[in-house]
């Protein structure tokens, strides 16, 4: 049960999970109906380090948009429009064609690529640019973000980060930042004690994450790019579930200083705190709405955990979910239309998605053991942790449940994460 799980941990500092560094694999299932064929020809490359159109084909069969053509299905392999015989490619079932080459350049490496619409026989998208062999990867999630877009019309985010928790069998707590598919993983803080909570700031340039490195809960915001971090909360009993306010000036958290545990904000300019929420129940996991009017946190004061939302600025505290006996761990979409969460009932728990206006519930996994929702920038898609025969892993689901992939370590396990939002 996430809600009274993350409360122990807090309360009582004891936690014992395994995991450490291994291989990712990702495994993708469902789509949408209407997945559109593509065929990325392997780019023609001089002693390049990263395989710019491998990367490119995965993030886009990832994303469950796209049927993607294999390679031993391709009677060409051209790198270049004018090499292209379109009737080829008709006579295959392919629409679009994605085709590129990747010169070395004295260290440097130029990256060409062009989308080509195969039944109008033209181009639809082309770019030169250049990178650095550590970029490479980079390069290559933004090629996928270009095409996505242009084919889509929706924003992407393979160019995207997540954080998350790792924990290793010498009680090796750590908190990762990776690439969105799960490449290229950082390490951002490391203990022997319980790191919990990450969340980043709406730059995406720090994180908030609860530490217990001094045998206490406290706060910790940390800036990536330099490594500085700050203890910004280290009050009595219950440090908690920081939250990013959307203009990145204050943080919603979780106190019990005063007793029970309730709901303030922190200013992080002057560290004055305001309390939203006041209740003899237990009333945590805050999140903002995008335009900061209000919070909405989870509290067991009806006797089961439920969402409840109140005004940012303090107010009448107000709950929004009935269906179900519980209702937790809530994240908005980007537009705020939607709420994604930990849904419980008969079979255990699952992520739900309730629609703000209507209040109507959409239950988009099998679980049973599904926590920490996490929606993406583009808000088509939700990260979420789950656990299988005692293993923990990362998985995403669609917003209408019909594209699921799984993201899983070899060996351990990984948890609460959250998608970076930019």
């Amino acid at each position: 049960m996430t809600f009274l799980k993350n409360l122990a941990l807090l309360a009582l500092c004891s936690l014992s999970i395994s995991t450490s560094y291994a291989a990712l694999t990702i495994e993708v299932t469902g789509g949408t109906e209407s997945a559109l064929p593509v065929a990325v020809v392997p780019f023609a490359a001089t002693a390049a380090p990263v395989d710019i159109s491998s990367i490119v084909n995965a993030d886009l069969e990832r994303s469950g948009y796209f049927k993607m053509m294999a390679q031993q299905n391709m009677q060409s392999l051209p790198n270049s429009a004018a090499q292209v015989n379109y009737k080829e490619w008709q006579s295959l079932m392919q629409d679009y064609l994605v085709v590129g080459k990747v010169n070395n350049n004295g260290g440097q490496y130029d990256v060409q690529f062009q989308l080509l619409d195969v039944n109008k026989g033209g181009q639809m998208l082309g770019y030169k640019m250049s990178s650095s062999a550590n970029d490479l990867r980079r390069t290559a999630h933004h090629i996928s973000d270009l095409i996505f877009e242009k084919l889509t019309g929706k924003k992407s985010v393979f160019s995207g980060r997540i954080a998350y928790i790792t924990s290793g069998g010498k009680q090796n707590h750590q908190l990762q930042v990776a690439d969105a598919d799960g490449f290229n993983p950082q390490t951002v803080a490391s203990s022997r004690e319980p790191l919990m909570s990450p969340a980043w700031s709406p730059d995406g340039k720090r994180l908030a994450y609860v530490s217990f490195e001094r045998h206490s809960a406290a706060i910790y915001i940390q800036t990536l790019a330099s490594g500085q971090r700050e203890r910004v909360a280290e009050f009595p009993g219950i440090n908690g579930a920081p939250s990013w306010s959307p203009d990145g000036t204050r943080l919603a958290l979780t106190l019990s200083k005063d007793g029970s545990p309730d709901i303030f904000v922190l200013d992080l300019g002057s560290r004055s705190l305001t309390r939203l929420s006041k209740s003899t129940a237990i009333d945590t996991e805050p999140t903002w709405s995008p335009d900061g009017s209000a919070v909405v946190f989870t509290s067991d004061r009806g006797g089961k955990p439920q969402l409840y939302m109140v005004s940012s600025r303090g107010g009448d505290e107000k709950r929004i979910t009935f269906s179900g006996d519980y209702n937790a761990r809530a994240s908005f979409s980007p537009d705020g239309r939607s709420l994604a969460m930990v849904h419980g009932g008969k079979g255990g728990y699952r992520i739900a998605v309730m629609d703000m206006a209507s209040r109507s519930i959409n239950v988009l996994t099998a679980g049973p053991s599904d926590e920490s929702p996490s929606f993406a920038p583009n808000g088509t898609m939700i990260l979420y942790a789950s656990k299988k025969g005692g293993a923990g892993f990362l998985s995403a689901v669609s917003v209408d449940g019909k594209m699921q992939q799984k993201l899983q370590f070899t060996n351990g396990e990984v948890r609460e994460p959250a998608w970076s939002p930019q």
